[in-house]
């Protein structure tokens, strides 16, 4: 379905500015493995996070990878089966990731990957040690080699014979939300969250993109 894909780089980043987590797709010692993993992006990289003793990140700068982040807005229920589907948006790089070895480019990775998830915490919370580091694997990935599909709107079998059957059709969205902030059980009585974590409960996990052109392809 051609027509739901994109290579508009603003599509990309829209997608990737939604979420925090990813599904590396890379092979080790010829099996395929897909690991769920934390992500950030900073220009033209994402940077992925691991402990150094993960095989799949530590490996991962011998071959080539395929990243994916897809967001579900909505079950798209059809009058007949067939017309089924989902409303998503979706993207997938591909591409050599390399190991990040340099101390300064490693903090700005784990910053902006801290960011991706919850803006405000890098600064708010104790920074990364020098141990710390050592024990933590970043890899960056570029951006070069990328596409995004984007799926929305009602059922495709309105103007079909099945809308004579009166059966009840359209789209049951799916929305992600924060909820309140849950105190560490050990946490002294009157240490409250900082605003960047309370300001995000009851706020709804990326926005929708637009639909992709038929004839936009440029990236």
């Amino acid at each position: 379905m051609r027509h739901k894909g994109s290579h508009r780089r603003a599509d990309l980043e829209a997608v990737l500015a939604a979420g925090f987590l990813c599904h590396l797709g890379v092979t080790v010692d010829g099996t395929p493995m897909v690991v769920p993993t934390a992500y950030g992006t900073e220009g033209d990289r994402i940077y992925l996070h691991g402990s150094v003793a993960s095989r799949s990140l530590v490996q991962a700068p011998d071959t080539t990878v395929c990243v994916t982040v897809t967001h579900v807005d909505g079950l798209v229920l059809a009058r007949s089966v067939f017309e089924h589907g989902v409303n998503y948006r979706c993207a997938m790089i591909y591409g050599v990731p390399r190991l990040v070895t340099d101390p300064e480019e490693k903090l700005r990775g784990l910053r902006a990957l801290t960011e991706q998830c919850a803006p405000g915490q890098w600064d708010y919370a104790r920074q990364p040690s020098r141990k710390e580091l050592a024990a933590t694997a970043l890899i960056a990935l570029d951006l070069t080699e990328a596409s995004v599909k984007i799926a929305g709107g009602p059922p495709d079998d309105g103007d079909s014979p099945d809308a004579e059957l009166g059966l009840w059709a359209g789209v049951l969205p799916v929305v992600t939300t924060f909820g309140a902030p849950l105190a560490d059980p050990v946490l002294p009585p009157g240490i409250e969250p900082p605003a960047h974590v309370r300001d995000r409960e009851g706020r709804v996990l990326g926005e929708a993109v637009r639909p992709p052109a038929a004839d936009d392809t440029s990236m």
